[in-house]
């Protein structure tokens, strides 16, 4: 069973969230900011195929931790998808830069998510 990471600091938001994973057939593992997942990826022995990040959370942000996922060559090739409030283009674009695999704007449907997964290689089409 394929892994992902849900790191968002709404405790509403990790749950709905992680029902969507789960019935696209992913084990959750969750963490309320940056620097809460860069120790649960670092204490992980099974790999993790997904992380799905919040931009703004205290403590450490998500293109913070975006930046340092990518710096690491255990997590480079980590798919990431930034799902956000954050809809400035310019803001989007900088997320893409630093190596986010897509971005999905809260609010988001159950179908976007599953749609940007699947470009980002997360899911294979079709899954339920």
């Amino acid at each position: 069973m394929a892994r992902a990471l849900i790191v968002d600091d709404s405790r509403a938001v990790r749950m709905l969230l992680a029902r969507i994973l789960r019935d696209f057939g992913f084990e959750v593992l969750e963490a309320c900011n940056g620097l809460d997942a860069l120790r649960i990826l670092a204490a992980e022995t099974a790999p993790i195929r997904l992380v799905l990040a919040d931009w703004n959370m205290p403590v450490m942000n998500g293109l913070e931790m975006l930046k340092r996922l990518r710096r690491d060559p255990k997590t480079a090739a980590m798919v990431v998808v930034m799902v956000t409030s954050e809809s400035d283009l310019k803001q989007m674009t900088t997320a893409l830069m630093v190596g986010a695999n897509e971005y999905v704007m809260k609010p988001f449907t159950r179908e976007i998510l599953k749609e940007k997964l699947e470009l980002a290689g997360a899911l294979a089409g079709g899954a339920e």
